[in-house]
């Protein structure tokens, strides 16, 4: 399987490197899918889903920090509510319009941890050694924590207003481009 021709390009100097990342990533992606499907099972299996329950509550907590959503509380433990399982979670005090998505949409940012991991240890040269042997079951439950609730996708729908300012930026920076093009000509 080859990357398509525009993908090195698109990605500038890193479009050389994602095959690199992705190879790195395949053990720690089917390490995910069997944590996955493990969980599913039985309750004692989300201690394999542990250190990505903690990397997503610790996104929600340290980026509430940052935008001033003041988090008050976080639970690491698995609940049961209802029919599910709920893993953890981060009380704010003070979530408004302007950092409820960045503090709800957080666990996206988990996503860069694995990533940042490979670069790391795929330098020129590169091979599996032991110490990326330890470290596949360690990246595997970021895969699985790294996308929002459908609590935090439903708490981000408050910053609604960040969605206006971002269209009327895009149709002043359209409209002003298209003013220059005239004055150029």
């Amino acid at each position: 399987m080859s990357l398509p021709a525009w993908a090195p390009a698109a990605l500038g100097t890193y479009g050389a490197l994602l095959p690199d990342l992705l190879l790195y990533l395949l053990p720690s992606l089917a390490l995910a899918f069997l944590f996955w499907m493990l969980s599913s099972r039985h309750p004692a299996f989300f201690l394999l889903t542990a250190p990505g329950t903690l990397c997503h509550e610790l996104a929600h907590f340290g980026v509430g920090l940052l935008t001033n959503a003041e988090p008050i509380g976080i639970n690491l433990l698995p609940r049961r509510r209802g029919r599910v399982w709920e893993l953890g979670s981060v009380t704010f005090a003070n979530l408004r319009w302007y950092n409820a998505a960045p503090a709800a949409l957080a666990p996206l940012l988990v996503l860069l941890v694995p990533l940042a991991v490979a670069a790391w240890r795929t330098g020129p040269g590169w091979r599996f050694g032991p110490l990326d042997l330890a470290l596949a079951p360690l990246l595997a439950p970021q895969f699985l924590s790294f996308w929002p609730s459908p609590v935090d996708w439903r708490l981000a729908t408050r910053s609604w207003p960040w969605l206006v300012i971002a269209a009327g930026a895009g149709a002043v920076f359209e409209w002003h481009g298209l003013l220059f093009q005239f004055v150029k000509t």
